[in-house]
């Protein structure tokens, strides 16, 4: 049984008077008011944006080009988003000193990021529309990612060791620090973003046999690749500008989902990778940042060490039961 009270020579009082007097009342049940409102709700709101967004852009691009190696970095977006914040992080020497404040802001930076996904998202859908063959587009946006890690590897060779900090922390990806003004956009832009995915559902069971056989279907594969490839760079574009890349997640859990629940229908596949990717990401969001430690550890970090073995154990578990 716990002590409810403490005594004081012939008065007896209660605990809770006490830790109320020592953490002065009303003040302490405020300032835990304020943390949650604005810190904890508006990370897990984040996290969930993030998880969901980045599993199902990833589920996309795993059906559309039949690789399950693909995520929702396998169009570039991510790499146009890194160069252009390398630019502006890593140029802003060359700069005045009033306008590298402006663009070394946060606002600065998503705005950068957002720059160039976008400019990647028209090129691959003009490229879309002129190609015939998915897997050019997959090859495109591969060496785009190759070239731009050439580009970044330049601009960092010439970069002092304050603006490598400052590119490695946005590269390590972040929930954290956001506003309830930005967490509206993020919304809806990841809002958008699945309510197109979720009309592609019968296309992407369609194309599992194969671009002939959609279309003996009467699929028209130029248009649903075309939406499903938007639906990829609004997901992955609008999360990778305001919280950085984040790693593994895209990639890891549409496997999860398949693993689970033994199924290639996107009627299941869509709805289960939705609740796995807010799932696994709240949990690595708390594992970052545990309670009673100062030290927050990157997310991209916690995402891979988290994913991986998860990912290993199911293929190991669907290996033994077959």
């Amino acid at each position: 049984m716990f002590l409810a009270s403490i005594s004081l020579g012939s008065v007896m009082i209660p605990l809770k008077d006490v830790f109320t007097s020592l953490t002065g009342g009303h003040a302490a049940k405020s300032t835990w008011e304020y943390i949650i409102i604005n810190y904890r709700l508006p990370k897990a709101i984040t996290a969930v944006l993030v998880g969901t967004g980045l599993s199902i852009s990833g589920l996309l691009m795993q059906t559309l080009f039949r690789n399950p190696l693909a995520g929702p970095d396998v169009l570039g977006l991510s790499s146009g988003a890194s160069l252009s914040v390398a630019f502006v992080i890593l140029g802003a020497g060359f700069l005045p000193p009033f306008l590298s404040v402006i663009v070394l802001s946060p606002y600065g930076i998503v705005i950068a990021s957002t720059f160039g996904s976008t400019m990647v998202l028209l090129l691959v859908v003009v490229v879309s529309q002129r190609l015939r063959d998915t897997m050019a587009i997959l090859i495109m946006g591969l060496m785009f990612g190759s070239f731009t890690i050439a580009i970044v590897s330049v601009l960092t060779y010439f970069s002092t060791a304050e603006q490598l900090q400052k590119f490695t922390f946005w590269s390590m990806g972040s929930l954290g620090n956001f506003s309830w003004s930005t967490i509206g956009i993020l919304s809806f832009c990841v809002l958008f973003g699945l309510l197109l995915s979720a009309n592609c559902i019968k296309p992407l069971n369609a194309l599992l046999l194969g671009e002939n056989y959609a279309k003996s279907m009467g699929l028209n594969f130029k248009r649903a690749r075309l939406i499903i490839i938007v639906a990829t760079s609004i997901l992955s574009g609008s999360i990778t500008a305001f919280a950085g890349p984040i790693a593994f997640i895209g990639l890891a859990v549409p496997h999860i989902a398949k693993l689970t629940f033994q199924t290639s229908n996107h009627t299941i596949l869509f709805w289960s990778t939705l609740f796995f990717g807010a799932i696994i990401m709240l949990f690595c969001d708390i594992v970052s940042q545990m309670p009673g430690f100062d030290v927050t550890l990157p997310i991209n970090a916690i995402t891979s060490i988290i994913g991986a073995p998860v990912v290993i154990w199911l293929l190991i578990r669907k290996r033994n039961f077959q």
